[in-house]
């Protein structure tokens, strides 16, 4: 059993290494982002969208304990 789960791991592993390799080699068009006046360099989109998912990645934990740490905990 332990076998068979290891080897869904890994195949879901591969699976969304190669997901991610086709995003990036079909999103290579330069485009520069403006936002509030602030501009970036040119570079490929899939730079702008892996950075905005790693930030995802990372916002939600941090919202995720500065929430937990207001609510009261519930005694036992």
């Amino acid at each position: 059993m332990r076998g068979v789960k290891r080897f869904f791991l890994v195949a879901a592993v591969f699976f969304a290494a190669l997901f991610v390799l086709v995003f990036v080699l079909e999103n290579q068009q330069s485009a520069s982002l403006t936002f509030l006046g602030w501009s970036t360099a040119q570079l490929p989109i899939s730079v702008f969208v892996a950075l905005a998912l790693i930030l995802g990645m990372l916002a939600g934990p941090v919202l995720t304990l500065l929430i937990g740490r207001r609510r009261p905990r519930a005694k036992v």
